[in-house]
């Protein structure tokens, strides 16, 4: 019998009939999809959007839907997968999940496979997708052709339709991964150039890696490095927002890093697209004394989204927002309490928030930093 997976506590949250921000679930994300012949290694399911803007006004749980490895193809998904490391006594020649290298073949879902996969390696492959994905526990390797890139909690990659495999050849991870649909006729993709972009300081600097392919399709590293684009709040010393990619559209288009990262950095994806960025809040204690209407403004304004703040003197918290985005939000380190109109939630490492344009605000009340790492997708109330 395959091991059990590790339990992902998901919350969703939604609107009652008054129209007030409440929690819809709250429970372990029922969708896990083991891996039968290799115990301990699968994919849990939390939510997924299939189309997008993403209409928040549906009431089903889209994360309980049949498993497909790849995302709608003009939406996309969240999902967790758990990796089991090489065990120290692993002999290939005993190994049922070994698939030698072969030619590429497409699976029923598009997406291509070369083989190469055993018990601590994924096969070669890739999709037509956009991949946002983040280390959450252990270490993993990215296999680009005989490439390796060692990557640790923490650590962020951007895929963008590349030949690839995952392999665990030191420890066990846990892995969450954003995928979206994506086209593949944009000129830029031929060549992908690699950019460098000026590193800049930050509280605790996010490693971001972004991978695509050349004009003869063999997989490239684009950027290795802290992520470029940090925004700050003079009035919560300890603030950090770091952004490691965008989309201004979905399917997702293929674009080189500058190219990308050259759009506008605002608190909002643009529209029909997507933006991914990890943030690191500082105490309350540190500065809720000292803040007030105007310097929540000067924030909200100097992100481009003067509307999203829901200030008001009574307010449980300064920064409460609402924003019309679908929102994965998954705690990377510390604690934070995520306030809503009718209740709190208290959140640790490794919860999973999907936030359906909700009022809220972060509260972090313990006494160190907490980093929460945000995938936020256009969104609206129907079709």
């Amino acid at each position: 019998m395959a091991e059990k997976l590790k339990p992902i506590r998901r919350v969703v949250t939604g609107h009652d009939k008054k129209g007030r921000s409440c929690v819809i679930y709250d429970s372990d994300a029922p969708n896990v999809n083991p891996q039968l012949n290799k115990p301990g290694s699968g994919m849990t399911d939390i939510w997924v959007f299939p189309s997008c803007p993403v209409d928040l006004s549906a009431e089903r749980d889209d994360g309980n839907l049949p498993f497909n490895f790849e995302p709608p193809p003009h939406g996309g998904h969240l999902r967790i997968v758990q990796s089991p490391a090489r065990p120290r006594d692993y002999d290939p020649e005993k190994d049922p999940s070994a698939v030698a290298p072969h030619p590429p073949k497409t699976g029923p879902g598009g997406t291509e496979y070369r083989g190469g996969a055993n018990f601590f390696r994924s096969p070669i492959h890739r999709s037509k997708t956009v991949d946002y994905g983040i280390v959450l526990e252990g270490e993993r390797v990215l296999d680009l052709d005989g490439t390796e890139i060692g990557l640790k909690s923490g650590d962020t990659v951007v895929q963008l339709g590349n030949w690839h495999a995952w392999s665990n050849p030191h420890s066990n991870s846990l892995m969450a991964f954003i995928m979206m649909g994506a086209t593949f006729d944009h000129p830029s993709i031929k060549p992908l150039q690699m950019e460098r972009i000026e590193k800049t300081d930050v509280v605790k600097p996010v490693r971001c890696v972004v991978t695509g392919q050349d004009e003869n399709e063999k997989p490239i590293v684009l950027f290795d490095g802290p992520a470029p684009h940090i925004m700050t709040d003079p009035a919560r010393p300890g603030y950090a927002s770091a952004r490691i990619w965008v989309t201004d559209s979905t399917p997702a288009r293929i674009k080189g890093v500058k190219e990308t990262l050259n759009l506008p950095n605002t608190l909002e994806p643009p529209q029909n697209g997507s933006v991914f960025r990890i943030v690191t809040f500082p105490p309350d204690a540190a500065y809720i004394k000292d803040v007030g209407l105007k310097e929540v403004q000067a924030f909200f304004r100097s992100l481009g989204s003067s509307g999203a703040s829901t200030y008001s003197d009574d307010a449980p918290h300064r920064y409460r927002q609402r924003t019309m985005t679908l929102d994965f939000c998954i705690v990377l380190e510390g604690d934070i309490t995520l306030i809503l109109d009718k209740q709190e939630v208290s959140l640790r490492k490794g919860d999973v928030v999907v936030q359906r344009g909700t009022n809220h605000a972060w509260s972090n009340r313990s006494d160190r930093s907490c980093i929460i790492a945000f995938s936020q997708h256009d969104a609206k109330f129907g079709r």
